[in-house]
């Protein structure tokens, strides 16, 4: 049988130990019975022709994404109050192809609370909605995130995993990344296994 191969994005491979993490993931990707296709498993190096490295990545990664049956998504804040955003491109990149997409964050507020955090100027205004230095308005919809993100995943049926993880171990605790793993493997063979 083939095994599913999962695309693996997220802040974590600008860890020093990227290379350590991305392994450990692959390992629990075997571990329920898939391939995890880690970007840095691309030794991008220099060109030949002179292509600038970061083109050379994104068309390493693109390939990559294009490869996998599915994706699991590090939507963690990173850098602000929001996902990665190189990460929510390959997440949109995935859903557009029609493979099935999966997200986590072990960060648990809401979005609303973490840009109070990072926009001392919040408030709400007289319509009750929220606003920050520059009278953009906040979103304030109970979402991890953006609401494009959130509604991407559960409008197919896939929650945006949320674990309360210590803020020293932000963006290398696997357990939302295993319960990714875990309801991929029911949704893609759960009625598989019954019928077996």
């Amino acid at each position: 049988m083939t095994r599913e191969r999962i695309y693996l994005a997220g802040p974590d491979v600008f860890l020093p130990d990227a290379i350590e993490i991305g392994n450990n993931k692959k390992a629990l990707c075997q571990h329920y019975g898939f391939v995890g296709l880690f970007p840095f498993d691309n030794e991008v190096g220099p060109s030949l022709s002179g292509e600038p490295l970061d083109h050379l990545i994104y068309r390493e990664n693109i390939a990559m994404i294009r490869q996998a049956d599915l994706a699991i998504i590090n939507l963690t804040p990173f850098r602000g109050p929001s996902a990665d955003v190189g990460s929510v491109f390959e997440l949109g990149f995935a859903h557009g192809l029609g493979k099935p997409v999966f997200g986590y964050t072990n960060v648990t507020s809401d979005l609303v609370e973490r840009v109070a955090e990072h926009c001392p100027g919040l408030r709400m205004d007289a319509d009750g909605l929220w606003r920050d230095e520059d009278g953009m308005s906040v979103e304030n919809f109970g979402n991890a995130d953006n609401l494009m993100i959130d509604a991407c995943l559960s409008g197919a049926g896939r929650p945006l995993i949320r674990v309360p993880v210590a803020r020293s171990e932000r963006y290398r605790d696997l357990r939302g990344f295993e319960e990714c793993l875990r309801l991929a493997d029911r949704e893609l063979r759960g009625p598989l296994r019954r019928a077996s």
